[in-house]
């Protein structure tokens, strides 16, 4: 079994596709719990991934976001207290909570997706339909990584350059926004010039031939039917109203059944899937070089 990474581009974009879509238009609170539990394991596991700083900063955005919606709807029935005769109620937290929810677990499987589908997959998959939207798509996502190393590289070019002398909050704002200006233009600059160089090479002009170092074989064979089966299950259930979700004027949900429980479990298998396979893979490794 290849490395999750290393599969097929067309079975990485089926699967981003199927686990941030079922995220993005399911609002049921036990989906978006699976859906943040998923993506945040899989970052982890995900070694360019592993960054505190970033994962702290979401954690601050989940409780600000998780916050807001209780403070400024007070739809529903069930009041838990009362805060500047403003009624905080049960409805308007949960719906908080998974909206948070939600929103982490995107952003996290939009920034595994950055890390997975380089540019040159990305050229891969669209470099043939439409050589221009291929290249801007990849030209963006690559940039978004680059622009934050970037911008650190010129914030301390100027902390060298003793643009920093006074600790104040005046100062350091006047700093941020030198550093964005640069940052604008040096993106600007760079992306005109990156397009040039692909046109002088003949990138997107008439029809041409394309090398791939990509093969589909029998792992992403069974893969892709395996994503396909849970991502159907998951739908099935959505589609029936199994994972159907009220939160106003009162929380209402369908009854337990074999189906909502099936869709359940297929979604938070699908979401797991990264880390499943990097786990089988670690095992496969430790077992063979145990026979070495």
């Amino acid at each position: 079994m290849r490395a999750f990474s290393d599969t097929h581009p067309a079975v990485l974009l089926l699967y981003f596709s199927a686990v941030a879509g079922v995220c993005m238009f399911v609002l049921h609170p036990l989906i978006q719990a699976l859906a943040l539990f998923g993506a945040v394991l899989a970052c982890l596991f995900q070694a360019d991934l592993f960054d505190v700083r970033t994962h702290l900063g979401f954690l601050l955005l989940f409780m600000v976001t998780a916050l807001l919606n209780p403070l400024f709807h007070h739809n529903g029935v069930t009041v838990l207290f009362v805060l500047n005769n403003n009624p905080i109620t049960l409805e308007a937290v949960l719906y908080g909570l998974t909206a948070a929810a939600m929103l982490l677990a995107v952003l996290y499987w939009f920034r595994l997706f950055s890390s997975v589908m380089t540019s040159d997959k990305l050229l891969f998959l669209f470099g043939a339909l439409s050589p221009k939207a291929a290249l801007l798509l990849s030209m963006t996502l690559r940039y978004i990584p680059l622009f934050r190393i970037q911008a650190h590289k010129v914030e301390a070019s100027q902390r060298a350059l003793g643009l920093y002398k006074e600790d104040n909050i005046v100062d350091t704002l006047r700093g941020r926004m030198r550093v964005f200006s640069v940052m604008v233009t040096w993106t600007l600059e760079n992306g005109i010039v990156t397009a040039d160089s692909m046109t002088a090479r003949g990138y997107g002009v008439g029809r041409r031939s394309y090398f791939s170092v990509y093969r589909f074989c029998s792992s992403d064979a069974v893969l892709l039917a395996v994503i396909t089966f849970l991502t159907a299950v998951t739908v099935l259930g959505a589609g029936t109203g199994a994972l159907q979700y009220a939160f106003y004027p009162e929380i209402t949900a369908p009854p337990a059944s074999a189906l909502q429980l099936y869709s359940l479990i297929a979604y938070g298998i699908l979401t797991l899937l990264p880390v499943i396979l990097r786990i089988t893979e670690e095992i496969k490794w430790k077992s063979l070089l145990s026979k070495v």
